[in-house]
């Protein structure tokens, strides 16, 4: 996954003579390469890979399109991104200025001497609408967070702890293909569920209960995200509605998504129905956020997005209600917005389950 050129033309458009990338994600997003530590270089001319001796050889090999450079203590990054600034004439450089710490911002700026631009937020529109690969990635991901969950769905039963069922989950999401976890799984059951982000702790789960699983995998470098309450041994008619209420509310937002409706239009639709159904003051959070090589991307659908989503954007749909010291509810699939709506990548049933 090389994206010099697409970066290259992102110069362009925001008079930008080069973009120095520092944090983790963007140096991946731009090289396809994790590592620990490096920087990337775009200017007009191309594009040059910093890093030291741990991924000089993986780098030299795996990369196309890219100079690489190895840096040591003898030359290190600032040394090396200068002597290139120079031989480019670069005046404007692009950086990251919502990850990089102050510390590094005022090391960077007595050793270069360029004007530093904000780039942050170009970047993130670069970002946020994705490819074709990328999104063949994300929906990858998912089939196998789902293929762990199914195996871990026998494995409940009453009396495990929450703490118990999480490591089965953990340890069944790695054995389906998992190459990391998305973020610390969320297990939650009967008063813990009314906690959105509960931690799982050493309460047994009990027959009646409903549990929450909120868990995600990532696969070549991209994320998925899912959440499925089911019920334990059995559900009473009032956790039935209240289920029923939510899934319904769920198909709305996403019936609503398509390229140029705002965010806060697709949490409408779904927080509307939630309300009229008498539990508007139980669903605090947003419909969803956006995702891709990080769980928890900038922008989504809640009531503070004004702006218009594009096509490509990858979301959470995951409304909720949860009432204090008794239950919570949350369905959580991940959609891709298209010109006419809106393409689910979760393949999960959802009518309610009754397990253990």
């Amino acid at each position: 996954m090389n994206r010099l050129s697409s970066l290259q033309a992102l110069l362009e458009e925001e008079s930008l003579d080069a973009l120095l990338l520092t944090s983790r994600v963007a140096r991946y997003y731009a090289t396809g390469i994790f590592t620990s530590a490096g920087m990337v270089l775009i200017t007009r001319q191309g594009g040059v890979f910093y890093t030291d001796f741990r991924y000089i050889e993986a780098a030299r090999a795996r990369l196309s399109g890219y100079a690489v450079e190895m840096t040591d203590h003898t030359h290190p990054y600032r040394e090396a991104v200068g002597k290139a600034l120079a031989r480019a004439r670069v005046k404007t450089l692009g950086f990251e200025q919502d990850t990089m710490t102050l510390t590094e911002y005022h090391a960077l700026s007595r050793a270069l001497s360029v004007d530093f631009v904000p780039a942050h937020e170009a970047l993130h529109r670069r970002r946020r609408v994705k490819d074709a690969e990328e999104l063949a990635r994300m929906e990858e991901a998912q089939r196998i967070a789902e293929r762990g969950f199914l195996k871990a769905l026998p494995l409940i039963r009453a009396g495990m702890t929450e703490r118990a069922l999480r490591a089965e989950l953990i340890a069944q999401l790695y054995k389906a293909g998992a190459d990391h976890l998305s973020f610390d799984p969320i297990v939650v059951a009967g008063p813990s569920a009314a906690q959105p982000h509960g931690e799982a702790g050493d309460r047994p789960i009990a027959r009646g209960d409903f549990l929450t699983m909120d868990f995600g995998v990532v696969h070549r470098g991209y994320c998925s995200d899912t959440t499925r309450t089911v019920a334990v041994g059995a559900a009473t008619d009032e956790m039935r509605r209240v289920y029923d209420i939510v899934l319904r509310a769920q198909r709305r937002g996403i019936e609503a998504a398509r390229a140029g409706v705002t965010g806060r239009a697709i949490d409408a639709a779904a927080r509307d129905l939630i309300a009229e159904e008498g539990y508007g003051a139980y669903f605090g959070h947003g419909f969803g956020h956006c995702l891709g090589i990080e769980v928890h991307e900038p922008g989504g659908a809640s009531p503070s997005e004004e702006s218009p989503l594009p096509a490509g954007v990858v979301l959470s749909a995951e409304p909720g209600i949860y009432l204090p010291g008794r239950f919570g509810v949350r369905i959580e699939d991940v959609i891709a917005i298209t010109e006419t709506g809106a393409h689910n990548l979760t393949a999960l049933p959802k009518d309610l389950l009754v397990v253990g």
